[in-house]
C-alpha cells in the first residue's frame, strides 16, 4: 500500500461463524463511517476448494485460494484476517507479519502461552517496521462497554472492590451435540475457558483498567464422550450428529477467584451448560463511589449506580445517544445496534489505526496477557491452589 494508494487490501483464512461476522464488518465499515482507508476485500482462503467459493460469493469476496501461505504472497493483501482455530493462529500471524502483513486475529491469541509469546515477539519486530497487529476482542467495541470504562476512568466510581464476570451458554447442554473442533483440545487449547473465558478476563481488564495478578480455579467437563459431526469435521458451533464417538478433551466449565492489581477482588464464570443462557456475559463492577452493570443480552444499556446521588438506586441508561461511542455513525437516538456491530467497530478502529500509523488495541500484548490469566487458570486448576499470574 503506498502512500498515494488508499485502498488497503484485505484477505482472510477462515469463512465459518467468525468469518462470516468478519467479511459483514469488511463489507459494512466503508458505507457507515468516513474511514481513512478503503478496505478491499480481496482475497479469502480455506482448505475445501467448494466450500471457500461459495462462501466467497456468499460473503463478498473477490477471489479464494487453498492455501493461507498463497494469501500471504500476494502483493494486493496489506492485511490477513485470522478467522481459524486457535492451533494455526501463531503460524499464520508469525508469517504474515514477517511478510509485512497487518493482522488482525481472533482471541484467544493463541492455544499455550509459548506461542503467544512468539506472535508478540513477532508483532514487536513488525511494528518497528510499521506493521500493525491486533486481536479481536470484539465486546471492547460495544458502546455500553465503553461507556463504562469511561465512568471507571474519570473516577465515577471511586476506588474500585469487587468485579464479577460471568458469560453463560448454553449450546452444549445436550450430551448428544457434536463434537466439533472447539471441544478438542488439539484444535480449540481449551474448552469454555478459552472460548468464551477469554472475553471474561478482557472485559474485566479493558473496563477497570487493572491486571489479573492472581487465581484460584477449578476446570470441569461434564460430557466427556460426543458424536463427531456427520460429514466430517465442522467449523460452526452446532452440527448434526454422525455415528461415530470421541473424547471430549476440553473444559465444559471454569470458575475461579482472582486478585486484581489495584486490591479489587474478583469472581469469574465462564460455561457452556448455563441452560436458558444464550450468549449473557455479564460484568458488575462496584466501587467505593459507584457500581456498573453490563449484560451483553440486553446490549445497549449500562446500569449506572452513583453513590453521590441524592435518590439512591442503579439508572438504566440506554447507550444509543449520538455523544456514545461510535452511535453517530448509525441510526436516530434509541435505535439499538445488534452483535454485528462491534464486529464494523472493530474494523473501523483497525483502519484508523493503520492510517495514522499508530498501534491499535487490544494489542497482542493486550491478548498475552490475557493467555497469561489462562494459563494460570488451568495451572491452579490442576494443582488446587492459589496461582499468582506470571
Amino acid at each position: 500500500m503506498s502512500q498515494t494508494d488508499r485502498t488497503l487490501g484485505v484477505g482472510m483464512v477462515g469463512y465459518a461463524f467468525m468469518g462470516a461476522a468478519h467479511s459483514q464488518a469488511w463489507r459494512t465499515a466503508p458505507r457507515f463511517f468516513d474511514l481513512p482507508l478503503s478496505p478491499r476485500m480481496r482475497v479469502l482462503a480455506g482448505r475445501d476448494p467448494g466450500g471457500v467459493k461459495a462462501a466467497a460469493e456468499r460473503l463478498g469476496w473477490e477471489q479464494t485460494v487453498t492455501g493461507w501461505a498463497e494469501l500471504i504472497e500476494r502483493e494486493d493483501v496489506d492485511l490477513v484476517d485470522i478467522c481459524t482455530p486457535g492451533h494455526t493462529h501463531a503460524e499464520i500471524a508469525i508469517a504474515a507479519l514477517d511478510a509485512g502483513k497487518h493482522v488482525l486475529c481472533e482471541k484467544p491469541l493463541a492455544n499455550t502461552l509459548a506461542e503467544a509469546e512468539a506472535m508478540v515477539a513477532a508483532a514487536e519486530r513488525a511494528a518497528a517496521r510499521g506493521v500493525r497487529s491486533m486481536v479481536g476482542f470484539t465486546y471492547r467495541r460495544v458502546p455500553a462497554v465503553q461507556l463504562a470504562r469511561q465512568l471507571v476512568a474519570d473516577g465515577r466510581l471511586g476506588s474500585i472492590r469487587h468485579v464479577r464476570v460471568q458469560y453463560l451458554q448454553d449450546w452444549l447442554t445436550d450430551p448428544e451435540a457434536p463434537l466439533t473442533w472447539r471441544l478438542d483440545k488439539q484444535l480449540a487449547g481449551s474448552g469454555a475457558l478459552g472460548d468464551i473465558g477469554s472475553h471474561a478476563v478482557d472485559l474485566a481488564q479493558y473496563i477497570t483498567g487493572e491486571w489479573l495478578t492472581g487465581v484460584s480455579a477449578a476446570l470441569e467437563t461434564f460430557v466427556d464422550e460426543r458424536p463427531y459431526p456427520a460429514g466430517g469435521p465442522s467449523g460452526g458451533l452446532v452440527a448434526a450428529a454422525g455415528e461415530t464417538r470421541g473424547p471430549v478433551t476440553v473444559d465444559d466449565a471454569a470458575v475461579f477467584l482472582a486478585r486484581l492489581s489495584g486490591g479489587a477482588l474478583g469472581v469469574f464464570e465462564a460455561t457452556r451448560f448455563a441452560t436458558g443462557r444464550k450468549n449473557a456475559l455479564r460484568i458488575e463492577v462496584n466501587g467505593s463511589a459507584g457500581s456498573v452493570a453490563f449484560d451483553f443480552e440486553e446490549m445497549n444499556v449500562l446500569q449506572f449506580f452513583d453513590g453521590q446521588d441524592d435518590v439512591q438506586g442503579f439508572r438504566r441508561v440506554l447507550v444509543t445517544e449520538p455523544e456514545h461511542p461510535y452511535i453517530s455513525a448509525w441510526w436516530p437516538a434509541g435505535h439499538g445496534l445488534g452483535y454485528e456491530h462491534a464486529f464494523t467497530h472493530q474494523v473501523v478502529d483497525l483502519v484508523e489505526a493503520i492510517a495514522a500509523g499508530t498501534d491499535p488495541a487490544p494489542s497482542f500484548a493486550d491478548g498475552l496477557a490475557v493467555q497469561r490469566v489462562l494459563d494460570a487458570v488451568e495451572r491452579s486448576a490442576v494443582a488446587g491452589c492459589w496461582t499468582p499470574v506470571d
